[in-house]
């Protein structure tokens, strides 16, 4: 499993973005990988980086198309060969599950 963090900044549409990230975030769950958002970025877990990568570019898509003229995304990946990597996994290693 791939671990991904991904932060979209839509950029150029008024002073707010909330609804369009909250809306991306939707599309984010709905795209069936296993979906965690919190306050700062959304944690994504999947088999390959295709398959990460085409979903960001598909959410990336739709704030184009809610009218935003420049998104910068963040993303960063922990791609473990040695063991099943997961959030659960990890969030157990460090006492928090």
């Amino acid at each position: 499993m791939i671990i991904a963090d991904v932060t979209f900044y839509p950029i150029g549409k008024g002073v707010s973005a909330g609804e369009t990230i909250k809306a991306a975030v939707s599309k984010l769950k709905e795209s069936g990988l296993k979906c965690y958002p919190n306050s700062m970025a959304t944690v994504l877990e999947g088999r390959t980086l295709d398959e990460i990568f085409s979903v960001i570019s598909k959410v990336e898509a739709y704030i184009v198309s809610q009218g935003f003229q420049r998104i910068e995304t963040i993303v960063k990946v922990d791609h473990r060969l040695d063991l099943e990597n997961t959030v659960e996994r990890k969030l157990k290693a460090i006492g928090e599950a």
